[in-house]
């Protein structure tokens, strides 16, 4: 493998990488899928090629079995052959699907008070990218503020009283389906939708019998 990888920076290291940990290498099933041997076009010398994308496919195909520390090792081992940096889940996260952690830092400005946020996003995906990841921050917030912020400002969820069995629930997806309505109705300020209705019953029928 080395023969195979010498003068290639990353494939190189990959290849130290399986090499140092041994146990891939060892493994009848990990050759079959991902070692090929041959000779050098040029030396002659006997050398063995390793295709990682075989071997993660075999693995995402159950056909490689192994512990979290040595599916590591091959996703990291991988990358760096790839050339593509990759940010593994530690074991401490308990969720079995997580590929990357990110951590997210905002600096929020409130009354002239200027403070720092940090939180941390676990993510399923080990391909998605600083951009992807920011995307999704920005979609969460968008929901946030378009939904839950206005049941919590305008219905104020909050301080709602309603808090036994199945009623919370309920006067939750209530409130959802009047903020859907309204808006479909072309209202951007629920609250100020809210006192339009109020105002006239006959108007909130009316939407009612629209949607």
């Amino acid at each position: 493998m080395r023969v195979w990888a010498e003068g290639l920076l990353g494939l190189e290291a990959a290849v130290e990488l399986l090499i140092g940990h041994g146990t891939w290498l060892t493994r009848a099933d990990f050759a079959a899928a991902a070692l090929t041997s041959g000779r050098d076009g040029i030396t002659g010398a006997v050398m063995v090629s390793v295709d990682f994308e075989a071997a993660l496919a075999a693995r995402r195909a159950g056909c490689l079995p192994c512990s979290a520390g040595e599916e590591q090792i091959l996703a990291l081992a991988a990358s760096i052959a790839a050339g593509v940096p990759v940010a593994l889940a530690p074991a401490w996260i308990g969720f079995d699907g997580a590929a990357q952690v990110a951590q997210l830092r905002r600096t929020v400005t409130r009354k002239g008070k200027k403070t720092v946020e940090v939180v941390y996003l676990i993510t399923s995906d080990r391909a998605a990218g600083p951009a992807a990841l920011a995307a999704w921050v920005r979609g969460h917030w968008h929901i946030e503020n378009k939904l839950h912020w206005v049941r919590d400002v305008t219905y104020q969820e909050d301080k709602s009283l309603v808090r036994t069995g199945n009623a919370p629930r309920v006067m939750a997806s209530l409130r959802s389906l009047v903020i859907s309505i309204l808006r479909l109705d072309g209202h951007t300020n629920i609250a100020a939708a809210n006192r339009h209705h109020a105002r006239d019953p006959l108007r909130t029928l009316k939407l009612l019998q629209a949607a």
